[in-house]
């Protein structure tokens, strides 16, 4: 697999499941062996997990949108470092919708293997945005 072709798999996990909360794109694009490395709390570090967290900002969020600023890739590895922006219009992790627009940062290293997710390490702000509001 060529590096192209790994940022566009990446590319598509950010747009068709992060943005869209298209659970099923996964059985495409994640790997059964998948690690979160990083994985928030009590989150499984697998699929679950993932479906979980962005299952969690779905219920909370609305109008998500990722900015991507950059995305670099090199052997089978794909970093990004974006932004995720979205409306709080639903009850999250104990905070009342406020209508509030929020940004998110987030930096993402992704190892890509057989054209599918394998490994994920990441740092983000979203808790800390979310205990802001």
């Amino acid at each position: 697999m060529n590096i192209e072709a790994n940022k566009a798999i990446v590319l598509r996990f950010n747009r068709e499941f992060l943005e869209q909360n298209n659970t099923e794109v996964l059985k495409e694009i994640v790997h059964t062996d998948f690690t979160n490395h990083t994985a928030p709390g009590a989150f499984p570090k697998n699929a679950e997990g993932l479906i979980g967290f962005i299952g969690m900002l779905h219920s909370g969020f609305s109008d998500i949108t990722i900015e991507i600023h950059e995305m670099i890739g090199e052997n089978d590895i794909v970093c990004t470092r974006k932004t995720i922006h979205a409306k709080h219009t639903g009850e999250i992790m104990g905070h009342a919708p406020t209508g509030k627009q929020v940004a998110m940062n987030v930096m993402d290293m992704v190892r890509i293997k057989d054209g599918q997710y394998i490994d994920h390490w990441g740092r983000n702000d979203v808790i800390q945005v979310i205990n802001e509001l």
